[in-house]
């Protein structure tokens, strides 16, 4: 594994700039995400055969994303791991940090809130599974 000389710090194969819009869309699809689940919540999309539902359409729904990552930052094959590591790490951090101190976010109550939590943990993990089976040598 190469690191070019632009990396961010040494330590990652990707330039400042890649890792920047990295972690911005990181931020930005958390928020998206976050006004969804507070938007699907007073539905019921978290209680019986709903949440399975919805635990299903994460898979197809994250895919996407993981796409836009990937060119809007300009990865490469083998950055597609790295750069949605990136942004997974900046939505979990700021989910941390609403769950913890803005759980009115989610829709309020504490059942709904762990609920809605849950769920973005799965999308996180969705993704990075994605990321991994798409991630190639060049």
């Amino acid at each position: 594994m190469s690191h070019h000389s632009t990396s961010f710090g040494g330590h990652i194969p990707l330039s400042m700039r890649q890792s920047i819009l990295c972690a911005g869309l990181g931020a930005v699809l958390w928020f998206f995400a976050a006004l969804l689940i507070q938007w699907l919540g007073p539905m019921g999309v978290f209680e019986g055969y709903w949440r399975l539902v919805l635990y299903g359409l994460v898979i197809p729904g994250t895919a996407p994303f993981i796409w836009l990552i990937a060119k809007v930052a300009g990865l490469a094959r083998h950055q597609i791991g790295v750069g949605v590591s990136v942004a997974t790490m900046i939505a979990v951090l700021l989910d941390g940090v609403a769950l913890a101190w803005l759980p009115d976010l989610y829709g309020g109550d504490s059942e709904r809130t762990a609920a809605a939590g849950a769920v973005i943990l799965w999308g996180a993990g969705v993704g990075m599974a994605i990321a991994w089976l798409l991630n190639r040598a060049d």
